[in-house]
């Protein structure tokens, strides 16, 4: 069965599958950078309108991603990147509650003295970040990269509104749209289904790739 999903229609699935390694890992990955840098921003200097700015952030949490596909499509309609791999990416690697949690967790964690002396010592303040900052910070990344990786593995809405060629499908959509075809094309109830199996083993992967760092930050916790 598995051998006969992969070669259908000249190996569909296995492009289906790129795609949501592409979109999922490198969204996920450019999204964990900027939300762990705008939330070290927001947690560690000062400046005007910094509380505004986070509550308008923590604002975007609570909009759900559907309520902003359409005007999504409406803003990518009028640049012509519908129907394209940007389409899709973009809007990944948004993720206010990967702000709301990067702030959070540098607060805690990143104490004042340590950048204190990284300044005295010639470090500016990018080479603070992903030379100090960021190792402290390692629990939070991983889990916003988490969050995002799967939220986007999973996304079917933007995809569905966004993609018309079948090439740029990921996995989620490509499935939905054999699964919309059975009537015409009853062999692919078994290929659905053997795809929806194969479709969670990246995810399953990943947690266990990463879920040593979790423990990690909770014996380093402890130890505080």
């Amino acid at each position: 069965n598995i051998t006969s999903l992969l070669s259908y229609d000249g190996g569909i699935y296995v492009r289906w599958i790129v795609n949501s390694v592409g979109y999922a890992g490198i969204g996920a990955l450019v999204a964990t950078v900027v939300a762990g840098m705008c939330g070290y921003a927001l947690a560690k200097y000062r400046f005007r309108g910094r509380e505004l700015m986070f509550n308008v952030i923590l604002g975007g949490v609570l909009v759900p991603a559907t309520a902003l596909a359409l005007p999504l499509f409406l803003l990518f309609s009028q640049v012509q990147l519908t129907n394209t791999f940007w389409a899709v990416f973009l809007p990944s690697i948004v993720s206010p509650f990967g702000v709301y949690l990067a702030r959070v967790f540098a607060e805690a964690s990143v104490p004042e003295e340590l950048l204190e002396a990284s300044r005295l010592d010639g470090a500016g303040e990018v080479r603070t970040f992903f030379t100090v900052s960021i190792r402290l910070m390692v629990p939070a990344l991983i889990t916003i990269f988490l969050f995002q990786f799967v939220g986007i593995w999973n996304n079917f809405f933007l995809p569905l509104i966004m993609l018309r060629s079948e090439e740029l499908f990921p996995v989620t959509y490509g499935l939905y749209a054999w699964n919309s075809t059975i009537n015409q094309f009853p062999e692919l109830r078994g290929f659905v289904l053997i795809g929806a199996l194969l479709s969670i083993i990246p995810l399953i992967v990943t947690f266990l790739l990463l879920q040593r760092y979790w423990r990690t930050g909770l014996g380093s916790g402890a130890l505080k």
